[in-house]
């Protein structure tokens, strides 16, 4: 655990205990500090309590003895409201700040390599923090990618800080800045949070923080948002700046082109691997993530054909297109992560003779974006709370069932699957939608579909993430 002690003997207040806010509690009473716990919810105060941290109820306590809330990043401080002790510690002078404002402040003299975008963020950090440890460098991975900052080791200058960075969570980051910064990509997500899409975009940018040269910006181009913010960074000239991509050519940066993995940050346009080998990187947008990863390790000083091989060795991360399992030459494929339909769609996009299994919670927006896709899938299999909406979306575009649940969904997917005869069918669990109407969390969600393929008769094939060939090519 992270050493606190510069906030030794003094007051500080921690809201939200859930489990990035408990662990900095937790850090903060083991360094000595004062500290002044609350949650709005009776069963995580008990917990807390449970354990020996210190309550104080923040909505009735002395704020003029108060000069830091450590805030837990799920709770709004701006829009679409500030929560109630966020405005009790704006009207009193007091700072907010979240967790890893507290590693910074922790390790200042260690390196920082920091992860956003709307998605494809913890692939690329999970990708990233493989590559450095696979070479021999001392790392830690944390941040949204569910690792609390404050549980890693202290590195004391003399390794690489890997953190996945939420939106929400840079805007409670103040010190940091960046050795190397990666923003992925930006599509409208979390938008009442931040007032709009430019209160949105706004908290993207500041992974660029006060970066200077010979610091690294590591910008993906793919979409039309990113590739503003890297013609606006590249024209200032204050950092190294580099361009990549999944899908296109970018001179002077890092891309895929048609799976192949070409570097030309040194204007050679050197091709380095063929990503279509890595069967846990399926798609362009895993492309771009690799593409991205790449660039940051070469800037934190790695060589390309160690890199390279790092990356043919990446085992994947659960719920992110995760291969479960073949089973009667079906595959199962457990995409829980895809939480929106902009991941959902890069799902889509990697495979054919698609059953698809969506649902949950709909966010704003509509499904319309997955039009162009639908094509792929031969039947959707529909659960939650979205299962109107869905079937009213997909209505004459494709067939569709209504399950309910996922664990009849999985059961009837297999089913058709096996009806049908494709040669290489692949049941998708790739739902578009939160997962808060049935699940506490998309993990939760994904055990269950995980626990569901498990318990399904027939022969499995010894190793799921072996590329099934058709016609001589790799089906992804």
């Amino acid at each position: 655990m992270i050493d606190l002690g510069f906030f030794a003997g003094l007051p500080v207040a921690v809201f939200g205990l859930a489990r990035s806010g408990l662990t900095a509690a937790r850090a903060l009473h083991a360094s000595g500090a004062e500290v002044w716990a609350w949650d709005d919810s009776e069963d995580r105060r008990a917990a807390a309590a449970a354990e020996g941290i210190p309550l104080v109820d923040l909505y009735s306590c002395n704020w003029e003895e108060l000069t830091s809330l450590v805030l837990s990043p799920g709770i709004p401080h701006s829009h679409p409201a500030p929560h109630p002790v966020a405005a009790l510690a704006r009207k009193h002078g007091c700072e907010i700040i979240g967790d890893i404002e507290l590693l910074a402040r922790a390790q200042r003299n260690a390196s920082y390599v920091g992860i956003t975008g709307t998605n494809g963020k913890s692939t690329t950090t999970a990708l990233i923090g493989h590559i450095l440890e696979t070479a021999g460098r001392e790392t830690a991975v944390g941040g949204n990618l569910g690792t609390p900052v404050l549980t890693l080791d202290a590195l004391d200058g003399g390794g690489f800080y890997v953190l996945e960075m939420s939106s929400y969570q840079l805007e409670l980051t103040v010190s940091i800045t960046f050795d190397v910064a990666v923003l992925l990509n930006i599509t409208p997500d979390h938008l009442e949070r931040h007032g709009g899409m430019a209160g949105y975009v706004a908290a993207k940018r500041l992974i660029f923080h006060r970066q200077t040269r010979p610091r690294t910006a590591v910008i993906g181009i793919d979409d039309a948002t990113c590739r503003g913010i890297y013609e606006d960074l590249k024209a200032a000239d204050e950092q190294v700046v580099v361009p990549v991509s999944g899908a296109t050519r970018c001179a002077g940066g890092v891309y895929a082109a048609a799976g192949v993995l070409v570097d030309d940050t040194e204007s050679a346009a050197t091709p380095v691997m063929d990503l279509r080998e890595v069967a846990t990187l399926p798609g362009s947008h895993n492309w771009q993530n690799a593409a991205a990863a790449y660039a940051a390790c070469k800037a934190a000083g790695l060589m390309p054909p160690v890199i390279a091989a790092c990356l043919r060795s990446f085992p994947g991360l659960p719920h992110r297109q995760e291969r479960v399992a073949v089973i009667d030459g079906v595959l199962y494929v457990n995409d829980s992560k895809a939480t929106n339909v902009d991941a959902a769609a890069k799902a889509l996009a990697c495979y054919q003779d698609i059953y698809w299994i969506a649902g949950g919670r709909a966010k704003e927006g509509g499904f319309a974006e997955l039009d162009a896709l639908l094509p792929r899938v031969v039947r959707a299999f529909l659960i939650g709370e979205a299962e109107a909406l869905l079937a009213e979306a997909l209505r004459g575009k494709v067939e569709a069932a209504r399950c309910g649940t996922l664990d009849k969904a999985v059961g009837a997917a297999r089913q058709r699957a096996l009806d049908d005869g494709r040669p290489h069918p692949v049941v998708l669990l790739s739902p578009a939608c939160a997962s808060f109407d049935q699940y506490p969390d998309f993990e939760v969600r994904g055990e269950a579909f995980r626990a569901a393929v498990e318990a399904l008769p027939g022969a499995r094939a010894e190793d799921p993430l072996a590329p099934r060939r058709a016609g001589g090519e790799a089906v992804q």
